[in-house]
């Protein structure tokens, strides 16, 4: 390594509009390689060089690997063989200075390719050495003071976009984690309170009815009765949910495939809804298939079940209508719900685990564990389900379950979910 001593020179020069064209390309640009694109015709015009490469860090080790190469002179057509300057640029990357490397004169070289002038300049932007940059003449002639400054300049920029890119990828990491940290907290928020609820209930409507001290007819003991039976499988629900999240999550609920005819499947859902909603509207429009679907009729049920609880609390008084068609390939249902509908921005998150959607009215029950489970559940089907709506307009539930499962899907017997 030698600093600049020359004894031949390029003599080239920049003139304050190529630079400006440059730095200008610099500031106006979000990512270094569309402004290198741009940048590398006008800088060959200020600085002649065979190559151009810049190294980052490989994130494995403290070594820096080729993330952009030019080759626009000499040794074109060797590709791969030609020098790349790697550890000229490592030693740049972990010194932080600039380095030059001139090849010793010999008499018996005369392959230019083999005479490679580098020129390294280090990354930095405020105090952190974020890569390097390696400018490769072949045959020389040696690098002036004008060409060092024009490449510290551009390696200066370079230095400032990564710099923002990689604290906008900071940004975005803290973000997530901070999501997700709220998400835990909310979901500890409502657990507390959905546990807490129906175990009020219950030890309050049991603490009466053994009260010593007073006297209940039976119409207040079967009352009383009943709300308990109804908290204690709002409880049952909820625990439920819990589990079937959990094993989603680590993958181990298991699944038992059989033939399932969609038609009976959701008419016995609809019948247990009307049992405990006499007031509710379901139309539906079930033609019987002419094929079955292979799928675990519990785990699908438990789908359709969620689908119509959502559109009862979400889309109180409103008509629910699931159409059944039979395709080609696959079955498909809808759940349609005449509600508000929801707004387009909320809709991609409608499936993630612990999600509730804010605009709901805050005495509406939920966990934001329903949905998750009925997209795991359809998707362990090799099935698909998305959600269209409108504000104003209502929403619907698309579910699309294949009639067979592929070989690189879930087989008809036992098996498991995989996240």
């Amino acid at each position: 390594m030698n600093e600049s001593n020359p004894t031949k020179v390029a003599q080239t020069s920049s003139s304050p509009d190529q630079l400006l064209m440059i730095g200008q390309i610099l500031w106006q640009t979000n990512h270094w390689k569309p402004a290198m694109d741009k940048i590398v015709p006008i800088l060959r015009s200020i600085i002649i060089f065979d190559n151009l490469v810049l190294y980052l860090p490989d994130g494995r080790t403290d070594q820096v690997e080729a993330v952009y190469a030019r080759v626009v002179g000499r040794g074109r057509s060797v590709g791969p063989d030609i020098n790349w300057g790697e550890a000229i640029a490592n030693q740049v990357y972990k010194r932080g200075r600039l380095a030059m490397q001139h090849p010793t004169p010999h008499s018996e070289i005369s392959e230019r390719l083999d005479l490679p002038y580098l020129l390294a300049i280090p990354l930095i932007s405020e105090s952190q050495t974020l890569g390097s940059l390696v400018f490769i003449r072949f045959g020389g002639p040696e690098y002036t003071s004008d060409n060092t400054r024009v490449a510290i300049f551009l390696a200066e920029g370079l230095a400032q976009i990564l710099l923002i890119n990689n604290l906008k990828h900071k940004l975005t990491e803290l973000e997530l984690v901070q999501q997700q940290v709220r998400l835990q907290e909310d979901f500890i928020s409502t657990i507390s309170h959905e546990l807490l609820t129906p175990l009020g209930f219950i030890k309050g409507y049991a603490t009466t009815l053994l009260r010593s001290d007073a006297t209940w007819d039976e119409a207040n003991q079967k009352e009383f009765l009943n709300i308990i039976d109804q908290e204690t499988d709002r409880l049952q629900e909820l625990i439920d949910n819990l589990l079937d999240s959990a094993r989603l999550q680590s993958g181990t609920m298991r699944m038992q495939f059989q033939p399932v005819r969609l038609d009976i499947l959701v008419k016995d859902v609809v019948t247990r809804a009307r049992q405990h909603h006499e007031d509710i509207q379901i139309h539906t429009d079930l033609p019987s298939p002419a094929r079955s679907i292979q799928g675990d009729p519990r785990r699908l049920a438990q789908v359709f079940e969620n689908l119509l609880s959502n559109a009862i609390k979400y889309a109180p008084g409103s008509p629910i209508e699931i159409i059944l068609i039979e395709g080609k390939d696959h079955a498909d249902l809808a759940f349609k719900d005449a509600g508000p509908g929801i707004r387009p921005e909320v809709i991609p998150h409608l499936f993630e685990r612990f999600f509730r959607n804010p605009e709901h009215e805050p005495n509406v029950r939920g966990t934001g564990l329903g949905l998750f489970i009925c997209r795991q559940i359809v998707e362990a089907h090799q099935g698909s389900i998305s959600i269209q709506s409108n504000l104003g307009e209502g929403t619907t539930v698309h579910i699309s379950l294949p009639y067979e499962q592929s070989d690189s899907g879930y087989p008809s017997t036992s098996t498991q979910i995989k996240e």
